[in-house]
């Protein structure tokens, strides 16, 4: 049963990577590599739970806070150009 799990998320991963090169804008590729990073969190914890190793879980989860947190700064950087230095230094300046 879990290996076909398993084969459903490779195949919804295989889906969001062809999304996240065809995107037509860029928040549709954002989307869709947050989406494959979520699939990959499903897939390391299906793995762990397939070969019986517990510590995979915390590897997933680690993944999850680094993929929320990248997404998070993708999409900032996107919307407003920089990260805020510059807007600090300029808001200092003045």
């Amino acid at each position: 049963m879990f290996i076909a799990a398993t084969l459903g998320i490779l195949a919804a991963m295989s889906m969001a990577l062809v999304r996240a090169l065809m995107g037509p804008t860029v928040y549709d590729r954002v989307l869709a590599v947050n989406t494959f990073g979520t699939k990959t969190v499903l897939l390391i914890a299906a793995l762990g739970f397939l070969t019986e190793r517990p510590e995979f879980l915390d590897l997933a989860l680690v993944y999850a806070l680094i993929n929320f947190i990248g997404t998070i700064a993708v999409l900032k950087f996107f919307e407003f150009g920089d990260l805020g230095l510059t807007r600090r230094l300029n808001r200092e300046a003045e």
